[in-house]
């Protein structure tokens, strides 16, 4: 039996496109048995509160009805939409999976695991299936699963998430091999994850899988695609491109298919999943070109490496707005960036605003010493100029802020926090450096210029500033971080991790009083476990319970200190 996995590329809503894409895909590979998509890939992944639009649904279906007719003279498929739940009581959907065969619709089955955790909210919209889902074809018995249906193996994962595992059922019912059509999005390492869990259950069950993947990237989720193919022995026979659209045919009768070339380094994988997100974000959005500042920082280096890459460097034009604060080697840094890139910049110095704000607020500020207000003017002064640069050429406004920083709030509200995608806020500020490295190993030059790198870190708002004058060093901050948010461990537990207590302390603190700020960023591409994102759920206004200490006058005037600082 020959199961052709079609990857694409969709666009959320773009039902009509979407189809031709798959059709297109088909019509590549006629020599097969059965043609597969990724989960809802009519609709595009993840479609969201679009489910809620009864038109949406069954304008779905028209569609599908459309492209039935249209394969007609090829082999059967399995397509991912949503389908109508007519029962009640229940959810109003089926996440589904219909099956096309002599230009009509045949059967339609339905995923039974609903995942709501992290960024998905499956249970928002669907009822999960009841029975098994089995297709008869061509004397063939295949067990029908969609994407999570796969994730809960009792002895590969502990706990289990779930009661029921839909593998083990269709295994026990006798099917011969198991296809699962999934929209599983990128993280650093997930690949390496699925081949095991997969070719786990395959050798359990002595059953060949065929896991189907999307590609490419919508809203803040990058998709990977690397469909992939396992035999009954648990070893991975076919593997499609990575970031990509493919379409990959196996034949399970011979068990041949083909693996294509990929490259799990953790830094090769962020550099990917980041121009695939910037690219597809910023023409699915419908722009083609994208303007951000460049501050001679090693943040801004990288945003605009990645935007160059993705959009073409002729495409993205840099700022640079240099203060009086501004060093020379960081002008200098950031003009051989552009250079080097081959991107147009420009220079705008923004001493006259300053100056002009100076003049405009010197009586109501009369008698009260300079601070941070005058360095978040700074900021909000480049936001400034920056939206205005986007809105006069047309050009997506991309953010440079990095993860560490979003995380205790060292970026500025409409200030460098201005933009409609932070393209590394997922990315904490050890890793920016190595990706730095990687890329200018990557491209056999200091594209990105050493200095950049190797000069300490400043917002250079202030004579002589460092970020290590109030932050601790970044390699002690993102193994913090690291520990907190993404594997969700408190005060007590990185202290007993052998971190001095004093320093998480400050660091949880700061991530805590900087909601409100994350509450009002820019989206920001998903590479790891947890990203600050629709996957983030924290509440806005809450009270402290890890650390023991007692409220007061003096807590919270530094309250109120680092609220106004972090601004």
């Amino acid at each position: 039996m020959k199961i052709t996995a079609i990857q694409i590329n969709p666009i959320v809503g773009d039902l009509t496109n979407n189809a031709a894409k798959i059709l297109a895909a088909a019509q590549t590979q006629p020599e097969t048995d059965l043609y597969v998509t990724s989960e809802l890939a009519l609709l595009g992944y993840p479609p969201r509160d679009l489910l809620l639009s009864n038109a949406f649904v069954a304008e779905s279906w028209r569609v599908v009805r459309q492209l039935a007719q249209q394969l007609v003279g090829l082999p059967p498929m399995l397509i991912g939409l949503a389908e109508l739940n007519e029962d009640f009581p229940g959810r109003p959907l089926y996440n589904a999976a219909a099956f096309l065969q002599d230009g009509e619709v045949k059967h339609v089955f339905r995923k039974t695991l609903l995942p709501t955790y992290d960024i998905f909210d499956e249970d928002r919209y669907f009822q999960p299936a009841e029975g098994l889902q089995i297709l008869d074809l061509n004397g063939k018995r295949i067990g029908v699963s969609i994407c999570e249906d796969g994730w809960n193996d009792a002895e590969f994962w502990y706990p289990q998430r779930y009661t029921q595992d839909p593998i083990a059922d269709l295994a026990a019912a006798g099917v011969e091999v198991v296809v699962n059509l999934s929209a599983s999005p990128f993280e650093i390492g997930k690949q390496a994850l699925r081949e095991r869990m997969l070719g786990f259950s395959a050798k359990k069950y002595n059953l060949p899988i065929v896991y189907v993947n999307q590609a490419g990237a919508n809203d803040e989720l990058v998709f990977d695609g690397r469909s992939s193919v396992f035999t009954a022995q648990g070893a991975l026979i076919a593997r499609a491109a990575g970031f990509e659209p493919d379409v990959l045919t196996v034949d399970l009768a011979t068990n041949t298919g083909t693996i294509a070339n990929d490259d799990f380094s953790v830094e090769a994988e962020m550099w990917r999943a980041l121009v695939l997100g910037t690219r597809d974000y910023v023409h699915k959005s419908g722009f083609k070109k994208a303007v951000l500042g460049l501050s001679g920082g090693i943040d801004s280096a990288l945003t605009a490496a990645i935007a160059a890459e993705a959009l073409g460097p002729e495409n993205v034009t840099g700022l640079l707005m240099p203060s009086p604060y501004s060093s020379d080697h960081s002008v200098a840094d950031a003009q051989s960036l552009a250079d080097n890139l081959g991107m147009p910049s420009w220079k705008i110095p923004i001493a006259p605003a300053m100056d002009a704000f100076t003049t405009m607020l010197e009586a109501p500020f009369e008698g009260r010493e300079a601070d941070v207000t005058e360095e978040n003017i700074q900021a909000r002064i480049r936001g400034l100029t920056l939206m205005a640069m986007s809105n006069k050429t047309g050009a997506l406004l991309l953010t440079t802020g990095n993860k560490s920083e979003y995380a205790v709030g060292y970026a500025t509200l409409y200030g460098d926090m201005n933009g409609a995608l932070a393209v590394i806020m997922d990315v904490l500020k050890m890793r920016v450096y190595a990706l730095c490295e990687w890329y200018n190993a990557y491209k056999g030059s200091d594209i990105i210029p050493r200095n950049t790198i190797t000069k300490p870190p400043s917002a250079e708002l202030r004579p002589d500033q460092v970020d290590q004058d109030s932050l601790p060093p970044y390699e002690i901050l993102d193994e913090i971080l690291a520990w907190h948010i993404e594997r969700h461990e408190s005060q007590a537990e990185i202290v007993a991790r052998g971190f001095e207590k004093e320093t998480v302390a400050r660091v949880l603190w700061l991530v805590r009083i900087n909601e409100f700020k994350r509450k009002q960023a820019a989206p920001g591409i998903k590479v790891t476990r947890r990203a600050f994102g629709t996957g983030w759920r924290m509440p806005l206004v809450k009270r402290n319970w890890d650390t023991g200490v007692q409220t007061g006058e003096g807590v919270r005037e530094a309250d109120q200190k680092v609220l106004v600082s972090g601004d």
